[in-house]
């Protein structure tokens, strides 16, 4: 049992001296994850999350390189390096909980699927119906990663 938000209600009884009511704890359900936790307090899910929002990070930084002009673009090259380090720091946040083999799979795949399709989108890379295939098989890949990790 966990306490919502607002974890007090007011409540009148024999046990309370004051006439307006006194404050009592309101217990409320919160999701299961299966382990008797809130979602938020799963290890597991916190890892994956931060693994997803670290190769988010790292599609940013990659494509971010474009801009750079070689680390001559300042701001461009202060808003890469950024992404590079909060993207590693997640990244290592992620492993300690998850296989690192696992997580720096999906971290690198998440990051070439993503960078390749903005590729594609932004900068009018071949859309090849190969490339586009190659691309597929790193999602399954990574979902296949997902799937089999502990």
């Amino acid at each position: 049992m966990a306490w919502n938000g607002v974890p007090f209600q007011r409540t009148a009884g024999d046990d309370c001296p004051d006439p307006y009511g006194c404050l009592t704890r309101v217990p409320v359900r919160v999701p299961d994850t299966g382990t008797g936790r809130p979602l938020w307090q799963n290890r597991a899910m916190r890892a994956w999350s931060l693994l997803l929002l670290a190769g988010l990070l790292e599609i940013g930084w990659a494509v971010g390189l474009k801009f750079t002009d070689g680390f001559t673009n300042l701001r461009a090259s202060l808003l890469t390096l950024a992404a590079m380090a909060a993207s590693m720091y997640l990244l290592a946040l992620a492993a300690r909980d998850l296989p690192i083999g696992t997580a720096y799979a999906v971290w690198t795949g998440i990051g070439a699927m993503g960078t390749a399709i903005l590729g594609m989108v932004l900068f009018g890379e071949s859309r090849d119906v190969v490339r586009i295939g190659a691309i597929a098989l790193i999602v399954c890949g990574v979902l296949g990663l997902r799937l089999t990790s502990s």
